[in-house]
């Protein structure tokens, strides 16, 4: 018959091995400590057993470690939480430095106190917006039409918006090909179409000039206004001193004699911003009332739509007369937006610049074959002289 012999568990060894240290110590302990490690003993076993219990084992080793991790998580978030002391001087260690950078619009001021060196960060006013420049430019079919169109775009596309560039043109409708140059320039435009008649009439410019004069009052566009006229040549400096104006301002402007081989100056003689004389010639001194060329003039959009805000005695509207002489179309409508020299202001200061040029240089003896028609013959090629 097979014998079964049962293994001890190494609890029971355990036992067996602390009861005989405790006894082999015994004798050479007093009663007190006898008691003592009896107790402590007994305690041990009475642990021992109940954490070897198959029953509670189950469910007992997983609470401790659980209820431990959830103390101590408590604590170090408290602890991290908590801020240990508190900083009374930042310049006063060297391990750690601060810098605060100012906003884009501020500017940035060293200051020194009793040897210390202080950076004071002075705010800069709000931007102003500006002022809206409205460029009218009436144009017409003809040799050089695309190449001064485009000069003028190019010098529109470096001046700082908002800028309207009005282009009237002549005929009963606008033009494919005047579209097409515009649409290219990158410049915001408006293209109008002056349907007057222009058969028999002396000067076209002013038909298409009024017809831009009454889309302004039409819309209450608010800005300068300023004829820029497509054959002439301008310095980008001009249209960044328009905004300047507050209701008539005007400048020099240099042209070529008949003779083109010098230039001739008309426009304002000033002292300082104030208009206290004229740039002319002696055989038109006395006829013209304020001797300015169509290019050397710019007024307020506000005038045209808003007479009482300036107190003007004219009712009827802002426009040019084409009744007048050659020549006398600016006089006249000058004379419609100020009284005299005092509603003026020159640009720039001491008018002492030559901003723009009125050149004349419009192509008039091209050497067209007969009958040769520009909307239908743009690939023709023609030999050279």
């Amino acid at each position: 018959m097979a014998s079964i012999r049962r293994t001890l568990s190494p609890l029971y060894h355990d036992r067996n091995g602390a009861a005989a240290a405790a006894a082999a110590a015994a004798p050479f302990s007093s009663p007190s400590q006898k008691s003592t490690t009896k107790h402590t003993s007994s305690h041990l076993l009475s642990f021992l057993t109940s954490t070897t219990d198959p029953k509670t084992s189950r469910r007992g080793p997983w609470r401790r470690p659980l209820f431990q991790f959830l103390a101590f998580f408590l604590i170090g978030f408290l602890l991290g939480m908590t801020p240990y002391g508190q900083i009374d001087d930042i310049n006063a260690t060297d391990r750690s430095s601060f810098e605060i950078k100012p906003p884009n619009n501020a500017k940035r001021e060293e200051v020194s106190v009793d040897g210390v060196s202080l950076v004071e960060i002075e705010k800069t006013k709000e931007l102003v917006p500006r002022k809206l420049v409205i460029v009218v430019t009436p144009t017409y079919n003809r040799a050089m039409q695309g190449y001064y169109l485009n000069r003028v775009a190019q010098t529109l596309r470096l001046v700082e918006p908002p800028v309207l560039w009005i282009v009237v043109e002549g005929g009963n409708a606008a033009s494919f090909e005047t579209s097409e140059v515009l649409r290219k320039t990158g410049v915001m435009y408006r293209h109008l179409v002056c349907k007057r008649n222009m058969t028999r009439v002396k000067d076209r410019g002013v038909y298409q000039r009024n017809t831009a004069l009454e889309h302004i009052e039409l819309h209450r566009l608010d800005g300068i206004v300023y004829f820029a006229d497509d054959d002439n040549v301008y310095e980008l400096e001009l249209f960044q001193r328009l905004r300047e104006i507050r209701r008539f301002g005007t400048w020099p402007v240099a042209m070529l004699a008949p003779s083109k081989n010098k230039a001739i100056l008309e426009g304002p003689v000033c002292n300082g911003s104030q208009v206290i004389g004229w740039h002319t010639n002696e055989k038109s001194k006395r006829l013209r009332r304020f001797h300015v060329d169509m290019s050397g003039f710019a007024f307020n959009s506000t005038i045209l739509w808003d007479p009482k805000r300036w107190k003007r005695p004219f009712s009827h509207p802002t426009r040019q007369l084409d009744t007048v002489k050659e020549g006398f179309q600016e006089t006249t409508f000058i004379e419609q937006v100020v009284a005299d020299e005092s509603d003026m202001e020159g640009i720039p200061p001491d008018c002492s610049r030559i901003l723009n040029w009125h050149l004349h240089l419009d192509a008039l003896d091209v050497p067209y074959p007969q009958g040769w028609v520009m909307q239908k013959n743009l690939e023709a090629v023609l030999t050279v002289r």
